[in-house]
């Protein structure tokens, strides 16, 4: 049965949406951008039959089931307001909503209609995180208690950066807080369960006159489970990429390195992911080292998806990895809130979160 998707974003949505939705067998029906002449040749360029400036236009005219939204944040509500409205599945880019209220009343609206909402953290389908959670779920490194996430980029460190105008508006939901944390606070989330308390600081190296949105930021953290952790990151660094991810438990410590996960315990250290052919090739023209891998995983959660939709008791479609519901984005969302909270009044804020929400992908259809 041939699947139709529609995508929303004419920029990381034609670079990484609609080659990932492809090779997990979707039809990519239309494009969907500002300017509806710009949007129709950026679609025959990649081979997508139509573009258009409108999403119900393109609801109407193709009659796809799946929408995904490559926007940026301020746009998100409406967008995904306007597909589940319409009965369609959709994946969201992250952050999921301009705001907590938002991202709850999107949650609300995607239980009741009994829709498939993602959210696109498509690094869960990255080998090395899920490696990690499955050896902290599996036990192997004891009760985790320590965790510490460093990521240091020179992404941003040039005043001229090039980059869309919103990444710097905090109006419209951009800093690297929103943009890249997410990213991470997912994953944190995902391997040692609800954030529950943060003291965090967020600033901005570099003095864009684009806006004034943070290019980095520092965090403690405290789980339900008492674990805590550090998370700090700058995308404004001058020099080599730096990224360190650990997690330290009573019996062993998990870690990436160099793309790799690796369980160090008394008994010594080996590597639990496995070799795996190179990611998929990027746009041509596109010369980001990061798009292949951005597309390797993107596919992973569209595959996901498409195994779900084929299967609505959802047999075929594996329980790990699993996406991040719209559930999910909220709870990262909190946490966000929180960090700027916390920022802006320099003290240490607790982070609301309702345990019996369910995370788990619906779908009654």
């Amino acid at each position: 049965m041939a699947r139709r998707a529609i995508v929303v974003g004419t920029g990381f949505g034609l670079r990484v949406h609609v080659p990932a939705l492809r090779a997990a067998g979707f039809e990519v029906a239309a494009l969907v951008g500002q300017d509806a002449e710009r949007t129709t040749r950026r679609a025959q360029r990649v081979s997508v039959a139509a573009g258009f400036d409108s999403l119900a236009t393109a609801l109407d005219a193709t009659g796809a089931e799946v929408v995904t939204i490559a926007t940026p944040p301020d746009t998100h509500a409406e967008l995904a307001g306007l597909a589940i409205a319409a009965g369609r599945h959709v994946i969201c880019e992250k952050p999921l909503a301009l705001s907590v209220e938002q991202a709850e009343a999107m949650t609300k609206a995607a239980g009741e209609a009994g829709v498939v909402a993602l959210v696109g953290t498509e690094f869960r389908w990255d080998p090395a995180i899920e490696a990690v959670r499955d050896a902290i779920a599996s036990g192997h490194v004891g009760r985790p208690h320590t965790a510490t996430i460093v990521r240091s980029y020179p992404i941003l460190a040039a005043a001229d950066a090039g980059t869309p105008g919103w990444w710097f508006d905090p109006a419209r939901g951009g800093g690297w807080l929103r943009a890249n944390g997410t990213h991470l606070l997912d994953q944190l989330q995902l391997w040692l369960g609800p954030i529950v308390e943060v003291s965090a600081t967020l600033g901005q190296a570099v003095p864009r006159s684009a806006g004034g949105a943070d290019d980095g930021y520092g965090a403690l953290l405290r789980t339900a489970t008492g674990a805590v952790g550090v998370i700090q990151e700058c995308a404004a660094a001058w020099g080599e990429p730096v990224e360190v991810t650990r997690v330290a438990g009573t019996a062993g410590t998990v870690s990436i390195v160099d793309g790799q996960a690796h369980l160090t315990t008394p008994d010594g250290s080996r590597r639990l992911t496995p070799d795996a052919p190179p990611p998929p090739s990027a746009v041509p023209g596109d010369t980001r080292p990061w798009t292949a891998q951005e597309i390797a995983s993107y596919t992973g959660l569209a595959r996901w998806l498409r195994q779900r939709l084929d299967n609505p008791g959802g047999e075929a479609a594996p329980r790990f990895p699993r996406p991040a519901t719209f559930a999910d984005g909220l709870a990262v969302l909190r946490v966000v809130e929180a960090i700027q909270t916390s920022a802006e009044q320099r003290r240490a804020v607790s982070v609301p979160f309702s345990p019996e929400e369910s995370h788990e992908p619906t779908n009654r259809h």
